[in-house]
């Protein structure tokens, strides 16, 4: 890690979960713009539930798999991830996590699966519709190129979980990107921590 460190805004909490939230919004004006009802497929299901949880899985695992892969790029990511979330992230509690990763998954997945990706089926088919979300989802998550083309991919992942029943819910993507983004918070907050306590007791 590089020795300077970003300033930590006290309000990180609140501000963060009003950005996130604001998606919400942004979502329901595309949606009014583009005929389209951002929340019409958003249907409690335990089904969907079950399937959002089991789902986070495979992508957690991945983002695991990352932190150990001695690749540059993917390693500058991790870097990135410290320098900037970490400072922030341990002044929040387990339950702050969960509620702003609650948001975020519902407020993004609501904009990009519930209102972009079926805007652009209609117009361009299912699966340039899927590839084309995912690659704007991509785009606003470009901290790095690499970072980009992980959230494209991880895009098209949640894409597909939107109609992995055979019934259309986007339940099960909002609970997958909700619980990654939990897990992946809790991760960056314990490394972050430790590696401060590392620094510590060697000024000790």
């Amino acid at each position: 890690m590089e020795d300077s460190q970003p300033p930590v805004p006290d309000n990180f909490f609140k501000a963060a979960c009003i950005f996130e939230g604001s998606l919400l919004v942004v979502a329901v004006i595309l949606g009014w713009f583009a005929d389209i009802d951002p929340f019409v497929y958003l249907v409690f299901s335990e089904q969907a539930v079950l399937y959002g949880l089991l789902g986070t899985a495979p992508l957690f695992i991945f983002f695991l798999a990352l932190q150990v892969v001695k690749i540059e790029a993917f390693q500058r990511i991790t870097r990135i991830l410290l320098q900037t979330l970490g400072p922030m992230l341990q002044k929040c509690n387990w339950a702050d996590l969960m509620i702003l990763a609650a948001i975020a998954g519902i407020a993004e997945e609501v904009l990009f699966r519930g209102v972009l990706q079926p805007w652009l089926e209609n117009s361009w088919g299912m699966n340039a519709g899927l590839v084309f979300s995912s690659i704007i989802f991509g785009m606003v998550h470009a901290v790095t190129p690499m970072y980009a083309i992980l959230a494209t991919l991880v895009s098209i992942y949640l894409g597909l979980s939107l109609d992995y029943a055979g019934e259309r819910n986007l339940l099960t993507p909002v609970v997958i990107h909700a619980t990654y983004d939990f897990l992946a918070f809790m991760f960056v907050r314990r490394v972050y921590q430790s590696i401060q306590q590392g620094a510590d007791n060697e000024e000790n």
